[in-house]
């Protein structure tokens, strides 16, 4: 699954989740490299001061996933570098999403394999701790736990998880949602108003919330 294939954002889809009363899973993390996009379905490692339960991981994972891994949101170290990405893009993953840090940028960035994460710092794992029982089931990331049963979409809005059996469905709204958005701007650029678009006079008579009179009418800007 790929988001420039999809022509879609993040965005796009948590409107969508709104629109399907789907709880909104997202996390403020930022692409290693701007512009970089992935998507696939999750596979969750925790770091635990090891690579070991990567390379574990790894082992059972099929081409297209996205290695998520829960390091706490620590900022203090990182745990994920050049080499564990370079492992991960040649198991055929679509791209690894860290809560927490990484290092080696320079190197990520040359690999060019999509890596999103709370930041940089160069130094590696401080100390070895207690390996959870969950540890290849399941990851925190942010408030949510998600598990192979949930599909990651990044780009450089953050990410956002969903469930897998829910995909195709939020799929086809979110493209919904692009194509009136993308025709309102149109109509922007060509010199009408966006409040004319969304005939905001009559919503302010109507009594609705916005969000019920954008229904009504058809209109998108939010969800």
């Amino acid at each position: 699954m790929d988001l420039t294939t999809l022509d879609l954002t993040t965005a796009h889809l948590a409107d969508a989740c709104i629109r399907a009363n789907i709880p909104v899973r997202t996390a403020v993390l930022a692409p290693v490299v701007p512009g970089t996009k992935t998507a696939g379905r999750v596979l969750p490692a925790r770091h635990a001061g090891s690579v070991d339960v990567f390379l574990e991981a790894l082992e059972r994972s099929e081409p297209g996933d996205v290695l998520v891994v829960d390091n706490d949101g620590r900022t203090d170290e990182a745990c994920v570098g050049d080499m564990i990405v370079l492992e991960a893009g040649n198991a055929g993953l679509a791209g690894v999403v860290v809560w927490g840090l990484h290092r080696d940028t320079q190197d990520i960035r040359a690999i060019g394999l999509p890596v999103f994460s709370l930041g940089a710092n160069p130094t590696g794992p401080l100390s070895l701790r207690d390996r959870a029982p969950e540890a290849l089931s399941t990851a925190q990331v942010d408030q949510w736990t998600v598990t192979a049963d949930d599909v990651v979409f990044g780009d450089d809005d953050g990410v956002l998880f969903v469930p897998a059996s829910e995909v195709d469905a939020l799929i086809e709204k979110a493209r919904g949602i692009r194509d009136v958005e993308r025709a309102q701007a149109d109509r922007v650029r060509q010199g009408e108003s966006l409040r004319s678009q969304l005939r905001f006079d009559e919503y302010l008579a109507s009594g609705l919330t916005f969000r019920e009179h954008l229904r009504r009418i058809g209109g998108a800007v939010e969800e």
